[in-house]
C-alpha cells in the first residue's frame, strides 16, 4: 500500500477534486480551479521527483483530474488508477509529454494536455544566454574573481568570442529556433544559416529586411541561407543552436562525427532536448578541444550528466531552466488547470494550441475551452 503523501487543500468542500503532483507558481491557476468548484489538493512532499506509488497515493479512490510534472512516469498503471477514480484528464506542466504513455491514455479515455504557446520567447532567451555565458566565458570568468584569484588585468585574461559578423547556426527553425535566430541576428547583426525540413519563411523574410535596413544605415548587411543538409550547417556555423524535436531520428543527432566536423571554437547549445546530443561523445571532445564551447539547458539523463562534463571549463551548464522566467511558468502553470477543467466540464478543444494569448490575461474570463490535448482526436473530442 502506498505511504500518504502530504498535501495542501484550497476550497475543500468542492465538487471536483483535482491534484497537482508539485506547488505551481503564482496563484491565478488555482483560483482558476476554485472558482469553478473544484477542490484543489496540490502536494507538499519535498521530494523532487514523485514516484508511481506516490502519485497513486495522491489520486486515491476519487480523483477528477491530475496537473503532473515531465519528471513522473505517466503509463499503465496510473492512467488505470485514474480512470478507476472517476478521472478525466491529465496534463503536464510542459510543452513536452516524452514522460507520457499517450497509448496508456487513449485506452483508459484520459485526456492528456501540454503547455505550448507560453514557452518561445523564454527558451529563446535562454538559449540566447547561453550563447553568450559561452562565447564570453562568464561563468569561468565568475568563478575566477569569486576564487580571489583576480590581481590585475592582463591581455590573455578570458579571451573569448566575438559574435558580431559571425554565423549563427539554427537547427530546427520552428517558433523557438526561429525567435532565437533573431535575437541573435538583430543583437549582433550575425548572419543566418539554418537547416529545417520546412522553409522558415517568416524567418527569411525578417533577415532580408534587416539586412536592407542595415545596408540603407551605412552598415554591413546581413544575410541568411538554407543548408541543404545539416552538416552545412555544422562546418559554416560559429554558434550553433539546437531546436529540433526529440525522436528516432533525432536522438544523438550531434554524434562523435558531427562534432568533429564543427569548427574547433565553435559553441553549441541545446535548450531542446537532452538525449539530441550524445553527451558522452561531448564530453570526449570537449577535452580535445579547449577552444570548443557548449551552452546545457537539458541532459541526456537528467537530473544526471554524463562522467566528466561537470569538470569542463569549457561548459555552460544549467539545471533545465529555459521556461523559467516568472511570467511564462505562471502561464504553464495556467494552462495545465485549464486544461484539466475544461476536460471535466466538458468544453471543446482550442483551436490552436500556439495561440495562448486568451487564456493569459489576467484581466478577462478565460475562454471555455480546453487550451491544448495532445490526443483529443484519438479519444474523440470537438474543437472549439
Amino acid at each position: 500500500m502506498a505511504k500518504p503523501v502530504s498535501i495542501e487543500v484550497w476550497n475543500p468542500n468542492g465538487k471536483y477534486r483535482v491534484v497537482s503532483t508539485k506547488s505551481m507558481p503564482g496563484t491565478r491557476w488555482i483560483r482558476l480551479l476554485t472558482d469553478q468548484d473544484c477542490r484543489v489538493e496540490i502536494c507538499t512532499d519535498k521530494k523532487t521527483i514523485l514516484s508511481v506509488e506516490d502519485i497513486l497515493a495522491l489520486i486515491g479512490d476519487k480523483c477528477d483530474g491530475v496537473i503532473g510534472q515531465l519528471t513522473e512516469d505517466w503509463g499503465e498503471v496510473l492512467f488505470s488508477a485514474l480512470k478507476r477514480a472517476g478521472g478525466k484528464a491529465f496534463s503536464n506542466m510542459a510543452v513536452g509529454y516524452n514522460n507520457v504513455d499517450v497509448g496508456a491514455a487513449n485506452k483508459y479515455g484520459i485526456a492528456v494536455g501540454n503547455t505550448p504557446g507560453v514557452l518561445t520567447e523564454t527558451t529563446a532567451e535562454l538559449a540566447a544566454s547561453l550563447s553568450l555565458a559561452a562565447s564570453r566565458r562568464i561563468v569561468e570568468a565568475d568563478q575566477f574573481m569569486r576564487a580571489g584569484l583576480y590581481d590585475g588585468w592582463l591581455p590573455h585574461l578570458f579571451v573569448g568570442n566575438l559574435l558580431k559578423g559571425q554565423t549563427v547556426g539554427v537547427i530546427g527553425a520552428g517558433r523557438i529556433g526561429s525567435a532565437y535566430a533573431r535575437m541573435m541576428i538583430e543583437g549582433f547583426k550575425m548572419n543566418l544559416i539554418y537547416y529545417d525540413l520546412y522553409q522558415a519563411t517568416r524567418l527569411e523574410k525578417f533577415v532580408t529586411a534587416y539586412g536592407q535596413f542595415l545596408k540603407a544605415n551605412g552598415e554591413q548587411p546581413v544575410t541568411w541561407k538554407r543548408a541543404a543538409t545539416m552538416e552545412d550547417v555544422l562546418r559554416e556555423a560559429d554558434v550553433i543552436s539546437l531546436h529540433p524535436v526529440l525522436d528516432k531520428t533525432t536522438y544523438h543527432l550531434i554524434n562523435k562525427e558531427r562534432l568533429a566536423i564543427m569548427k574547433k571554437e565553435a559553441i553549441l547549445v541545446n535548450a531542446s532536448r537532452g538525449p539530441v546530443i550524445d553527451e558522452a561523445a561531448l564530453v570526449e571532445h570537449l577535452k580535445q578541444n579547449p577552444m570548443f564551447r557548449v551552452g546545457l539547458d537539458v541532459f541526456e539523463e537528467e537530473p544526471f550528466m554524463k562522467p566528466g562534463l561537470a569538470d569542463q571549463e569549457n561548459a555552460v551548464v544549467v539545471p533545465h531552466i529555459a521556461s523559467a522566467s516568472k511570467w511564462t511558468r505562471e502561464g504553464m502553470a495556467t494552462l495545465a488547470a485549464l486544461n484539466v477543467l475544461g476536460k471535466i466540464k466538458g468544453y471543446p478543444i482550442w483551436s490552436d494550441p500556439n495561440r495562448a494569448e486568451p487564456f493569459l490575461n489576467e484581466n478577462s474570463v478565460p475562454p471555455a475551452a480546453c487550451p491544448s490535448i495532445v490526443n483529443a482526436k484519438e479519444i474523440g473530442l470537438s474543437k472549439l
